[in-house]
């Protein structure tokens, strides 16, 4: 039967951990189908969690640890996984059609896109989901070829962000590139081997940052597809941040120009 479950459709998804479950129950958009928790559970916000879920009329199944841990494929789930219907992620023909919608709105502040070509590394991927949708990112685009897929330890270091992130996994990321620098979006990468600095680039027209793999960077055609390569200033003896560091900043700096243009006008 969990078997069964787990193949029933691409567009479910597993949430697991109980932060991750709780933002959940705080977003009108996604629903949730189905929650699996450990046998008795005795801690207090789970115990509050399952009462509100109850509420919501949402079928609860007990399970022992190991068989949620088959449910949802790891074993670092806390006891808790959610199964819920996956809005957020959307083909590459959606992708387009959202982003010539989104930049036909004049009125709309300039489209914010935040693209991950190789992360490998489901906690660096989450904690970027994360950021990114503290940063009002309005869609982040991700490499099939070399790269980790959304899955249960994503969701769980996002904690919950990346249920409500637009999401999208496409093929050939340098075909993504060149129609969005013909749409008009300015295309940021990042290297330490530049003395262009992030904090004098202007981060206020439509752009998308364009951040690579761990530990080798942007790949050559990527940065070739790039308007502009800037780097992170940095006063200590380290030469390099962690990728899901850096889109931090990055995604931080293009907030706080944009607000304190707000601000201004």
């Amino acid at each position: 039967v969990f078997e069964n479950e787990r193949k029933e459709s691409t567009n479910m998804s597993y949430v697991i951990g109980l932060r991750a479950v709780e933002h959940l129950l705080s977003l009108n958009n996604i629903k949730i189908r189905k929650l699996y928790v450990e046998y008795h559970p005795v801690n207090k916000r789970i115990l509050s969690l399952i009462n509100e879920v109850r509420k919501r009329n949402i079928d609860i199944s007990e399970a022992n640890r190991g068989r949620l841990t088959q449910i949802c494929g790891v074993s670092n789930h806390q006891g808790i996984v959610a199964v819920i219907k996956r809005k957020s992620f959307i083909d590459e023909s959606s992708l387009r059609t959202f982003i010539e919608t989104r930049l036909s709105k004049k009125s709309a502040s300039p489209i914010f896109i935040l693209i991950l070509d190789g992360i490998q590394d489901p906690h660096n991927l989450g904690a970027c989901l994360r950021t990114a949708n503290a940063c009002g990112v309005d869609v982040v685009i991700t490499s099939k070829r070399d790269s980790v897929s959304l899955n249960p330890t994503v969701s769980k270091v996002s904690s919950g962000g990346s249920e409500s992130l637009l999401f999208s996994s496409v093929k050939n990321i340098e075909k993504v590139l060149e129609w969005l620098s013909d749409y008009g979006v300015v295309l940021i990468g990042t290297s330490d081997s530049v003395e262009d600095n992030l904090f004098d680039s202007d981060l206020c027209r439509p752009l998308a940052f364009v951040m690579g793999s761990e530990d080798k960077g942007l790949r050559k055609s990527t940065k070739n597809r790039c308007d502009e390569i800037v780097s992170l200033p940095m006063s200590g003896t380290v030469s390099s941040l962690n990728v899901s560091v850096a889109t931090g900043i990055c995604l931080y700096e293009a907030l706080r120009q944009r607000t304190s243009t707000k601000r201004k006008s």
